[in-house]
């Protein structure tokens, strides 16, 4: 979230945008007319009166004027959106601090349904995604990357894990292919204090090379017990701890489908 900004300061920063392109309050209504004509909307129409208010602080947004702004200035709506204090790159993640009390169906907040970050083919093809693994370590030859899913992962304050599609570790609690929420203050594992399977913490684990794992956790000595559930068919496994293992957090949150995709 942006701090607070006064609509002076906002309407400063809008004129010196104008002066930048050498653009007279007329100009800017006359091109603002042309935008309206060819959307045939009239809301779009921004007069010079309504512009010299705007710059001198004294007049509220208005979204389809601002929208023929950022248009004529070349900036980005967000942008202008941001000189008054509203930052829509956080529309997302801000989303969380309003609780709704029904359940409800989530769509995507910016970008549209199907938006990606693209990159080159052959980063594409290095991506191991039968593997379970850091996400900000998949970033690095991730070809496509989903932007409404990053719009509500919290970067600054947590890590992001993916269980890999051959790892089923954990299934069914954690499912191939799941995306989990990683508290990397919690690296040391607790010894008890839950009743079921269901509370038990899971952690996510580096492993020697690179190699990681999500699952239940056990310290015995100088090992580390990796358990797996019942359900998954492995065995559980011991490793050296702390010098073959690293626990890089506990998993707070996870995303996953519950039903293969058709």
């Amino acid at each position: 979230m942006l701090p607070p900004t006064s609509a002076t300061d906002a309407g400063k920063r809008l004129r010196a945008a104008r002066k930048r392109l050498r653009l007279s309050t007329r100009e800017v209504a006359d091109l603002s007319r042309e935008i309206a004509l060819r959307k045939n909307a009239p809301d779009f129409f921004i007069s010079r009166t309504w512009l010299c208010r705007l710059e001198a602080g004294k007049l509220k947004l208005n979204i389809y004027r601002l929208q023929s702004l950022s248009l004529i200035y070349r900036l980005g709506l967000d942008e202008i959106l941001s000189y008054f204090g509203v930052d829509m790159r956080d529309a997302g993640t801000e989303q969380k601090l309003v609780g709704l009390p029904h359940t409800y169906l989530v769509t995507p907040t910016l970008g549209g349904a199907h938006s990606t970050l693209v990159a080159p083919l052959e980063l594409r093809e290095k991506v191991d995604f039968a593997s379970t693994n850091l996400v900000s370590r998949m970033f690095e030859s991730w070809g496509e990357i989903p932007v409404a899913l990053l719009q509500h992962m919290d970067w600054r304050n947590s890590l992001y894990g993916y269980i890999g599609i051959e790892d089923r570790t954990l299934y069914p609690m954690l499912r191939p292919g799941s995306f989990v929420k990683i508290d990397s203050q919690q690296t040391n594992v607790l010894p008890g204090g839950w009743h079921d399977e269901f509370e038990r913490p899971i952690y996510f684990v580096e492993l020697r090379d690179n190699l990681y794992v999500c699952s239940w956790c056990e310290v015995n000595g100088s090992q580390l017990v990796l358990l797996p559930s019942a359900q998954s068919g492995k065995k559980s496994r011991q490793v050296r701890y702390p010098g073959d293992a690293d626990i890089v957090g506990r998993v707070t949150a996870v995303t996953m489908y519950i039903a293969e995709m058709r």
